[in-house]
C-alpha cells in the first residue's frame, strides 16, 4: 500500500504564495526603506560640490608646496655645467661642433656702445633740463631712446628734439591733441597703429614707443630718393608731419618748419652749439657712424 501524499492544507497554501511573492519583488526592497535596512542616499549637488571643493583644495596645496620647495631649497644640480659643457672640457674636440658660436652685434648695438652715441645722448639729456620741465633721470631715459632711434633712422638728433618741443612743449606722455595725437611727438593712432602696431607695439603714451613712431615717420616723410637731403626735403618732410599738405585743415601750418628751427637754435645749444639750424642737420657723424657715403641732411 503506497503513501499518499500529505494533503495541503488551505494555510500551507497560503504560506506557499506569499514566499513565491516575496522572492518574485525582492528586488523591490533595495528602493524601499525598512526597520534594518537603509535605502541608498540620493546624491546632491552639494554632495558632489564638496567633492570638487576638496579635489581643488589638494591640488592648490600641492602647488603651494612645490613653489616653496623650489624658492627654499637649492637642487643638487644648480649651478652645475650643463653635458655641452662638461662635454667641451673633456674632449677639447668637442668644443668646435658643440659649443655655441657668439653672435656678432648688430651695427646699431655697436653706435649705441660708441663714444659719439654717449656725447649726443648726454648734449639731447642736457637740453631738456634746459628746459626746465624734468628731471635729469626722466632726461636721461628720453635722450637715450630720441638719439637711438635717430641712429637707427639716419635722422639727426636736433630735427627730433625741434618737432618733439613743437609738438609737446610740457613733455606730457599722455597729451593728447584735439584730432587725438599722442605722446611727446604727437602720433595719430587712427592712421600709425594700423601700419606700425606690430612693430613698435600699441602703448602710444610710452615715451620709449612714441619716439619709436615718431622717428621713423619723420624719416619716411624726410627720406629722398637720391641720397642727399636738402633744406628743401627737410621743410617738406617736417610739413608733411604736421599734416600740412595743402594747408587747409590747420591754420597757419606752413609756419611749422619754422617753429622747429627756432626751437633747435635756442634750446638745442647743447646739441649744436652756435650752429644754424640746417647747420646742425647737415652735420656728416650720423652718415660716418653708419658707413654712409653721404650725409643724411646736407643743407644747400
Amino acid at each position: 500500500m503506497s503513501e499518499s501524499a500529505p494533503p495541503s492544507t488551505p494555510a500551507l497554501t497560503e504560506t506557499r504564495a506569499l514566499g513565491s511573492t516575496e522572492r518574485r519583488h525582492a528586488a523591490d526592497r533595495r528602493y524601499e526603506g525598512s526597520i534594518g535596512r537603509r535605502a541608498p542616499r540620493r546624491r546632491g549637488m552639494l554632495y558632489w560640490f564638496g567633492i570638487a571643493g576638496r579635489d581643488l583644495a589638494i591640488i592648490v596645496i600641492s602647488i603651494a608646496a612645490i613653489v616653496f620647495a623650489v624658492r627654499q631649497i637649492n637642487p643638487i644640480f644648480a649651478n652645475q655645467p650643463t653635458i655641452a659643457q662638461q662635454l667641451t672640457r673633456i674632449v677639447p674636440v668637442a668644443r668646435a661642433v658643440v659649443a655655441p658660436t657668439r653672435r656678432d652685434s648688430s651695427a646699431l648695438e655697436r653706435l649705441v656702445a660708441s663714444p659719439q652715441f654717449e656725447r649726443d645722448r648726454q648734449a639731447f639729456a642736457a637740453d631738456l633740463v634746459k628746459t626746465g620741465r624734468m628731471d635729469q633721470a626722466r632726461a636721461d631715459s628720453i635722450a637715450y631712446y630720441a638719439v637711438r632711434e635717430s641712429y637707427r633712422n639716419g635722422i639727426p638728433p636736433a630735427v627730433v628734439f625741434g618737432v618733439m618741443l613743437t609738438e609737446n612743449a610740457l613733455f606730457v606722455s599722455s597729451a593728447m591733441s584735439n584730432v587725438g595725437a599722442v605722446g611727446l611727438m604727437q602720433v595719430y593712432p587712427k592712421i600709425w597703429l594700423k601700419e606700425l602696431s606690430s612693430k613698435f607695439g600699441r602703448d602710444l603714451a610710452t615715451d620709449s614707443t612714441n619716439l619709436k613712431y615718431g622717428v621713423y615717420i619723420l624719416s619716411q616723410y624726410i627720406k629722398s630718393d637720391s641720397g642727399k637731403v636738402t633744406a628743401r626735403d627737410v621743410s617738406s618732410g617736417l610739413l608733411r608731419y604736421n599734416g600740412c599738405v595743402r594747408g587747409t585743415n590747420t591754420p597757419n601750418c606752413r609756419t611749422y618748419p619754422t617753429k622747429v628751427k627756432k626751437y633747435v637754435e635756442k634750446q638745442g645749444n647743447s646739441i649744436c652749439g652756435d650752429k644754424t639750424f640746417y647747420q646742425c642737420i647737415a652735420e656728416p657723424f650720423i652718415a660716418g657712424l653708419l658707413g654712409r657715403r653721404s650725409p643724411p641732411a646736407q643743407a644747400q
